[in-house]
């Protein structure tokens, strides 16, 4: 596989490192895809294995999943000296994201467990701007094999901005003891995610014992997050429906101000922060994740959540 890469702008003066633009050349279908039927109806594949099963809810408020305890992580195991090296020549948080970027960028394009395919992608430090702390604090306490990811109001614990490919190994096992000391020495490697649109989540593509050990520890992980790049054009057209909005809520509180209204004028600055707020998400949001057709529809998701998941009932939850 052929990867070119290069690193994007910063969005604003002593803004930290952003992340990198990756260009792929092939494969057509990677070894880590999903399939979908009828447009509810998802499965996960790795290498033929199925890794995940998820059908969304009618009301279209979240998604039922299914772990199948099948995945195996799309990057070899990283060192501990690694690890130490990386910190101690990049002391410099930025420098260190970015060292980290490239090596997580090398070892994907080598991978035989992964996801990337042919196209545009962005590796990004951190995660979404909408993302909410609190759903880490959840995930160290609820993580079920078979559970619900909740878009709107709903129970806390399936409000979830990352799922894990596989449970969470527990606080005292050997190697999470070793990278909760990692943690606390300040050279634990960030945790690889890959954003899956159809979920409106990121799963863990490598690291589940390093966010274990970081929230054992009380802390929160360094994130790096795999996404497909957005077509160049659909930020422009974004922008032109915000602009447009902007300029008449712009024009309604003019007039709210000179017929003495006096939040007319305070608004005024209100609406410019919302504009540039918008901005910035069209400009830095992600493309939806490639899905492939299943062969056989509806009924082959169906026998396959019977063989994977038995006893699996997700019409009836929620």
């Amino acid at each position: 596989m052929a990867m070119q890469r290069t690193t994007l702008p910063q969005a604003a003066q002593g803004v930290r490192w952003e992340g990198l633009a990756l260009r792929v050349d092939g494969p057509d279908r990677p070894p880590l895809h999903y399939e979908v039927a009828d447009g509810r109806r998802l499965v996960l594949w790795q290498r033929g294995q199925v890794v995940l099963l998820a059908r969304q809810r009618v009301t279209h408020y979240g998604v039922h999943y299914a772990r199948t305890g099948h995945y195996r992580s799309a990057i070899p195991p990283l060192r501990a000296a690694v690890a130490r090296a990386y910190r101690e020549a990049c002391p410099d948080d930025d420098a260190w994201y970015a060292r980290w970027a490239h090596h997580l960028a090398d070892e994907l394009r080598n991978s035989s467990n992964g996801p990337l395919h042919e196209g545009d992608w962005h590796l990004l430090a951190g995660m979404s701007s909408y993302a909410v702390d609190a759903h880490l604090e959840n995930l160290a306490r609820h993580d079920p094999d078979r559970g619900h990811i909740s878009w709107f109001n709903g129970p806390k614990e399936d409000c979830r901005d990352i799922l894990p490919l596989r449970p969470l190994s527990a606080p005292d096992t050997a190697r999470v003891k070793a990278y909760r000391r990692q943690y606390r020495e300040g050279v634990l490697p960030p945790v690889l995610l890959w954003g899956m649109s159809a979920l409106n989540a990121n799963v863990v593509l490598d690291g589940h014992e390093r966010l274990a050990a970081a929230l054992a520890e009380g802390g929160r992980p360094s994130l790096l997050r795999l996404n497909r790049r957005q077509p160049d054009e659909w930020p422009r057209i974004y922008a032109r429906t915000y602009v447009r909005a902007y300029e008449e809520r712009i024009a309604d509180l003019e007039r709210q101000r000179d017929a003495g209204d006096p939040l007319g004028e305070f608004w005024i600055p209100s609406a410019g922060r919302r504009l540039a707020k918008e901005l910035d998400s069209a400009y830095s949001g992600s493309d939806l994740t490639r899905g492939w057709p299943l062969p056989g529809g509806a009924d082959a998701w169906e026998e396959l959540a019977r063989a994977h998941a038995p006893g699996w009932h997700p019409d009836t939850e929620h």
